[in-house]
């Protein structure tokens, strides 16, 4: 084996905590491809409620409001601090509003894990830039994965993209095929439903 082989130390998710901050539909599905890999999920929703329920298919049961065998602990917004400070893996997952922008600030930051990763999936405008940065540059950050941008378009000389433990990809995942017809199937049935009067059921927000 080269010198530089073995240089290479794969990092293994097996046992890990990670927090799922904001289970709606993404962090379910998230939830779902993260346990076969042996990792505690703990999860934050702002209500855990049944009319508030993460939509599921029949294969996976529900118990008030929780996927059984998903999800290893459940809060609500109050308990982020405590969450982060448990999780080795933070993966943002909330939907953007005056609520949640700049939501993994300072004090957030401060409470997870030295060398804990953070993993933002959402939108760019839930994590504080400049707390991020700061939290790179002292060490105390693992590492920032991210598909989505805090200014648009991005500016390719960001300093951020000089720390070696940042990836940065495109918000680009969800544009296939399949995808799209998903979503044009959505949009039918809500009108289908408009039309003929009925109850909406399945609706899907986009921010």
């Amino acid at each position: 084996m080269s010198t530089s082989m073995r240089k290479i130390i794969v990092v293994c998710i097996y046992a890990m905590v990670v927090f799922i901050l904001g289970f709606g539909n993404i962090g379910f599905e998230l939830a779902k491809r993260l346990k076969p890999f042996g990792v505690k999920v703990i999860a934050t929703k702002r209500s855990w409620s049944s009319n508030s329920e993460v939509l599921t298919p029949k294969a996976f049961p529900s118990r008030n409001g929780v996927i059984d065998g998903l999800i290893d602990k459940k809060g609500i917004h109050g308990d982020v601090y405590e969450f982060a400070s448990n999780a080795d893996i933070v993966a943002c997952c909330l939907s953007l509003n005056k609520e949640t922008v700049g939501i993994v600030n300072q004090s957030f930051l401060s409470s997870m894990k030295k060398g804990a990763l953070l993993v933002n999936v959402a939108r760019g405008g839930l994590l504080d830039y400049e707390a991020v940065v700061h939290h790179l540059e002292s060490g105390h950050l693992g590492g920032l994965g991210t598909d989505v941008a805090w200014t648009e378009p991005f500016d390719p000389d960001d300093p951020i993209l000089k720390f070696k433990n940042v990836i940065l990809t495109p918000h680009v995942a969800g544009v296939t095929e399949h995808s799209y017809r998903i979503m044009a199937k959505v949009v039918g049935d809500v009108a289908l439903q408009l039309h003929a009067g009925n109850p909406f059921t399945g609706i899907e927000l986009v921010n």
